[in-house]
Order: structure tokens, then C-alpha cells, then sequence
């Protein structure tokens, strides 16, 4: 009995330590020199537009009235945004989901970004001025009011950004979002408060990869088994 408590005692210790030596490594994504083969195929495609969602995707925030049961007592918010809604003042408390920063600042070198928020566009706009951090990174954007209302919820139009469906993706929390575009989607897990998360980084190598296709859907349609059904 004793032995097994210690041994149970070891491997809580050697847990904290891991999770403590994953939470500082240096976060990185090797952006190597194209070689002349991977230049010559890059220009012979177009460059592609990576549509992006907001809530539960790159952020997650909650305002005075709302129950914070998602978030972890005491985490601290990452900015504030205050809007008037129905002439009513409201603060929201907006979290960035880990490594947020640095996916946009890799993923703005490959593809043309566009935040596309099913969020009312007082919100949207100010979360995204904020995570654009004067970068002029995310400059089109697509609120509440460009989605279709669709059984309770919205869903996006991908083809009212680019006609071209062969070079535009979406990555979104939400598959109901995307259900008319299901082959021009990348899913994601929805994002509360877990500071270890890694999705973001996860999806670098295949957003690298995907900029060389001539179409996005000849990988994309590929994932299908990974949508949850809506």
C-alpha cells in the first residue's frame, strides 16, 4: 500500500513538472526558405483567403451578466471591450486562446485573412481591432448581419466573399456555420479557458501546406469524418 502512494505521489509530481516545462517552452513553427520547386509552385497558384471566427475559435469572453462557469475563477482576461448595446453600457472580458498572436502572425504571411463573426458588429469589430493590434492584418470582416439565418442559428457565405471556391476555407468552431461549405472548412475544437491548448499551432502545418494546393477542396473534402453532425 505504501509503495503504491508513492508511486501515485511520483507520477502527480512528474505531471506538474511536464505540464510546467510545456507551458515555457518557446512556441515556434520553423519557417524554412522555399526551395526553388516549392517558389515555382507557389506562383502558379493564386493566393488563397483563410476565413476566421471569433468566439470559441481565436477568443472566448463573457460580460458582467453572464455566469463565468467556463472560465476558471481568477484567470485573468486578456482586454476588455465596451460596447453599448440597446443603449444599455456593456464590458466584455475577452480571452485569447493560447498562441493566438503568433497564428496570425504566420498565417498573415500566407494566406489574405478575413474575420467572418456571427457576433453582433459593435462586438466583432472592437475583438478584432484588439487581435489585430494595429497590424492591418484583419482588415475584411463580416458580422452577424452577412450571415443567414438558418433553423435558430447563422451560417456564412463563403461565396459572397470569393466566388472562386477553390481558394477559400474557413476554419470555425461551429459546423453549422459552414454546413453549405463543408469541403471548404477546417474544424476546430471550441475554446473556453484551457491554457494548454494547442490547436491553433496544430493547424500550422497543414495551413502551410494548403497554400501550395490549387484547390482547397481537393484536400479539405478529405476531412469530412472530422465535422461533429449538426
Amino acid at each position: 500500500m505504501h509503495h503504491s502512494v508513492c508511486y501515485k505521489k511520483l507520477n502527480i509530481r512528474k505531471h506538474i513538472s511536464v505540464r510546467k516545462f510545456v507551458q515555457h517552452q518557446p512556441v515556434k513553427y520553423e519557417l524554412f526558405p522555399l526551395s526553388p520547386v516549392s517558389r515555382h509552385r507557389l506562383g502558379m497558384v493564386q493566393r488563397k483567403t483563410l476565413v476566421l471566427d471569433l468566439d470559441e475559435t481565436l477568443i472566448h469572453s463573457h460580460h458582467d451578466a453572464m455566469p463565468r462557469n467556463t472560465v476558471k475563477p481568477g484567470t485573468p482576461h486578456d482586454f476588455t471591450v465596451k460596447v453599448t448595446i440597446d443603449r444599455h453600457p456593456v464590458r466584455f472580458f475577452v480571452h485569447k486562446r493560447p498562441h493566438v498572436d503568433y497564428f496570425l502572425d504566420i498565417v498573415s504571411q500566407w494566406y489574405d485573412l478575413v474575420v467572418f463573426t456571427a457576433s453582433m458588429e459593435i462586438y466583432g469589430a472592437a475583438v478584432a481591432d484588439k487581435l489585430d493590434n494595429g497590424r492591418n492584418i484583419l482588415k475584411r470582416r463580416y458580422y452577424r448581419q452577412h450571415c443567414t439565418p438558418d433553423f435558430g442559428s447563422y451560417t456564412k457565405d463563403l461565396s459572397a466573399i470569393c466566388g472562386d471556391l477553390n481558394r477559400i476555407f474557413i476554419i470555425d468552431n461551429s459546423p453549422g456555420a459552414y454546413r453549405c461549405f463543408p469541403n471548404n472548412a477546417i474544424p476546430i475544437k471550441s475554446w473556453f479557458s484551457d491554457p494548454m491548448d494547442i490547436c491553433l499551432l496544430s493547424l500550422l502545418p497543414l495551413l502551410d501546406a494548403l497554400r501550395f494546393t490549387n484547390d482547397v477542396r481537393s484536400v479539405l473534402s478529405r476531412n469530412l469524418h472530422l465535422h461533429r453532425l449538426w
